[in-house]
């Protein structure tokens, strides 16, 4: 087991990322977007200058925490973007050595019941993506985000029989302020461990969030790993036990929220976050018997 995270929460730039990387004791990142630029779209120029910090400072990008089928991308709208993203992040995860890549299944059509998502259409472009990484060395891993299969574990479920070569990374907080379209209206939030333990035998690679609801706003407040209702103590106690081998990545959201810019905090506060919340990680995991590589 070992650990990395979305070093984007810790500074924008990549010398911050990989100043809170080292800071941590860490060798890896899971690279998401340097300058507010997602690494697949950044252009050549900046990619190249990217792999040379990175090789500089002898750290590895685990993970493209790309916008593939994300939140973002309407089923409704044509398949070209995507396609031209998954076109251009396989040679660049080949250069970086990278072997997984998060992706989604789509926003959720909210106007539509749960029955009627367009379940055949997500099916069809997950399936030549899957195909595309797969072919290429690269192991697709979807997140349980607002998307698709987000809505309930029996939607991932659905994912994994349909795309052949699926994974899953499974994030713990991502549950705690999302219906879970499996129960009967009025929907009630999900329960982390209930979509993790249904899931749990494909999870290959693992997000930490943690936080509650606020009642009144209806908004998730997030806060320290293994102080909210993401069952992180109980997930990760579980990931051990099994065995799991793979990386623990954290995702704070305290300084920083990646798709919501209202979210601010002053340059050093934000990094002193990150790496605050790193160490709590690794303690926590310790504390649970895991043995991480560095």
């Amino acid at each position: 087991m070992y650990l990395t995270g979305f070093a984007d929460e810790a500074a924008a730039d990549l010398a911050g990322q990989i100043r809170a990387t080292k800071q941590l004791g860490w060798s890896f990142i899971e690279s998401r977007a340097i300058d507010g630029t997602n690494i697949h779209d950044l252009d050549d120029a900046a990619f190249d200058r990217a792999c040379g910090q990175l090789a500089e400072a002898g750290v590895r990008v685990n993970c493209f925490g790309s916008t593939i089928a994300n939140w973002g991308k309407d089923i409704r709208q044509p398949f070209d973007k995507d396609l031209e993203q998954t076109r251009r992040a396989i040679p660049r995860m080949q250069r970086l050595g990278c072997r997984l890549i998060r992706i989604m299944s789509y926003a959720v059509i909210k106007e539509n019941p749960a029955a009627d998502q367009m379940e055949d259409e997500r099916f069809r472009r997950l399936r030549e993506l899957a195909r595309m990484f797969l072919d290429a060395g690269v192991q697709p891993v979807h997140e349980n985000c607002m998307n698709y299969g987000g809505m309930g574990w029996t939607f991932t479920q659905k994912l994994l029989d349909r795309v052949p070569g699926l994974k899953l990374v499974f994030d713990t907080g991502n549950p705690i302020f999302t219906a879970d379209r499996t129960k009967p209206e009025p929907h009630p939030y999900q329960s982390a461990w209930e979509f993790y333990s249904r899931v749990r035998g494909h999870v290959a690679y693992v997000h930490i969030k943690d936080g509650r609801v606020d009642p009144k706003a209806g908004k998730a407040i997030y806060g320290w790993p293994g102080e909210g209702e993401g069952d992180v103590a109980r997930i990760c106690g579980d990931l051990v036990a099994r065995g799991y081998a793979g990386g623990i990545s954290i995702e704070p959201h305290m300084g920083a929220v990646f798709h919501d810019p209202s979210v601010k905090t002053d340059a050093d506060a934000r990094f002193a976050t990150y790496v605050e919340y790193g160490r709590r990680m690794e303690k926590l995991l310790l504390g649970l018997g895991a043995k991480l590589a560095k």
